[in-house]
């Protein structure tokens, strides 16, 4: 396969990658917030629980309280209610032989006791008396004190994009504030003179400037800054004043058009003037005209025209690197083998990404099928996507019922 892409004059996307991520770095810079400000973002440090969780040892069920060495086998037996422990409001007594301790959930267990009893199998007689059952499980429903974490253990590690429930946990653990990574800061702009701006009326030969808003969902994130700089036409100056622009003030920009060949394409050569590129093509499709290099200290991500490729492409390549640059690396798209419902062809020589649904069926197996036209220009096929066909650069078809790579879409950081 990669010697048919280099053949082709392309890239492997593997290589392009590989090439990528060596290219990028962690960006530098942290901010302290408070947890409610930090969801979604980055931790710039580990964090470590300054207690144990839980702190105490508590009872897992609402029921009674009481020592194993008071379980008899193969029989009932009986002991008396000497008190209550509520969540929040420990029984302060000493349990002594013999008696047991109404409890709630998450209530702190008496010193001598080691099991609790579930309310629904006891019986509670006369004079506080309580009547356990046989067979009664020793330890059963007690949490003991740092079963979940112990103190001084590391509740989370430098890396991880905080959830809804990492902020439950630090929260549990009396950890109000974190550093996080700053945000990303990101510039991006379309290019071509037959763009015009959604709401401006059509006229022959242009067209609406859909990628502006492919990149502005696609780039909606907590831990990115991201700023639409508009359409930039096909003029020399006006694109080397936009490159040297955000070369000043962001860590990436991302454009969408002038990355083929044609003469009114002049990115490569601006490129070349005002810093480096990496490499020009991908062997992928959608995706192939890829630029991707460095202006000054940003990053520089030329994307195609056509916005099927312009989705493609962010997903594979750009993606992992925005990943790497927030503190995060190990990206890797889930994926499995899936029958394929239906016959596949393309040319051999691109990896192909091609747009699939996905169905699980009542049995839990899954099969596939082509969500429509491939096109490069074509949204309405990914719109109804939920997946990509992966098929490899020598592959030229696809049998019905032949099990092929599918990786559900994962369009967001």
């Amino acid at each position: 396969m990669t010697d048919l892409c280099f053949s082709s004059g392309l890239l492997p996307i593997k290589q392009a990658l590989v090439r990528i991520l060596a290219e990028v770095q962690s960006i530098e810079g942290v901010e302290k917030k408070s947890l409610k400000n930090a969801l979604g973002r980055v931790l710039a440090q580990s964090i470590y629980s300054p207690i144990a969780l839980p702190p105490d040892r508590n009872s897992g069920m609402d029921g009674y309280a009481l020592s194993s060495s008071e379980c008899v086998t193969n029989e009932k037996f009986t002991l008396k209610q000497v008190g209550t422990s509520w969540a929040g409001k420990p029984f302060e007594g000493t349990l002594l032989k013999g008696e047991c301790v109404r409890i709630f959930t998450g209530a702190v267990m008496p010193e001598q006791a080691d099991t609790v009893m579930m309310q629904e199998r006891v019986e509670v007689a006369t004079d506080n008396n309580i009547i356990f059952p046989e067979n009664c499980v020793a330890f059963d429903n007690v949490r003991q004190a740092g079963g979940d974490v112990e103190k001084s253990s590391c509740l989370l590690s430098l890396g991880k994009k905080l959830t809804a429930v990492d902020l439950g946990l630090l929260a549990a653990a009396g950890v109000h504030s974190v550093e996080i990574k700053r945000k990303l800061r990101i510039a991006y702009f379309s290019t071509g003179d037959e763009l015009i701006s959604v709401g401006q009326a059509l006229t022959t030969g242009k067209i609406y400037d859909s990628n502006r808003y492919l990149l502005f969902g696609l780039l909606n994130n907590p831990c990115i800054e991201a700023v639409d700089m508009g359409v930039i036409k096909d003029d020399k100056t006006l694109l080397e004043q936009a490159f040297l622009s955000a070369a000043n003030h962001y860590d990436v920009i991302i454009t969408t058009g002038g990355a083929s060949v044609g003469d009114a394409d002049y990115i490569k050569e601006i490129l070349a003037k005002l810093g480096q590129v990496n490499f020009w093509k991908v062997a992928m499709k959608p995706g192939k005209p890829v630029a991707f290099g460095r202006i000054k200290a940003c990053v520089f991500f030329g994307l195609p025209g056509n916005p099927a490729s312009v989705v493609a492409t962010f997903d594979k390549l750009v993606l992992p690197a925005l990943q790497k640059m927030l503190g995060f690396e190990g990206y890797s798209a889930l994926g499995f083998y899936v029958t394929c419902k239906q016959a596949l062809k393309k040319q051999a020589g691109r990896q192909e990404y091609q747009r699939g649904i996905l169905t699980q069926h009542d049995d839990g197996t899954y099969t596939v099928i082509s969500a429509g036209g491939q096109n490069s220009n074509r949204l309405k096929s990914f719109s109804e996507a939920n997946c990509y066909l992966l098929l490899a650069a020598e592959v030229t078809e696809v049998q019905v019922d032949e099990k092929i790579w599918v990786e559900p879409f994962e369009l967001f950081i």
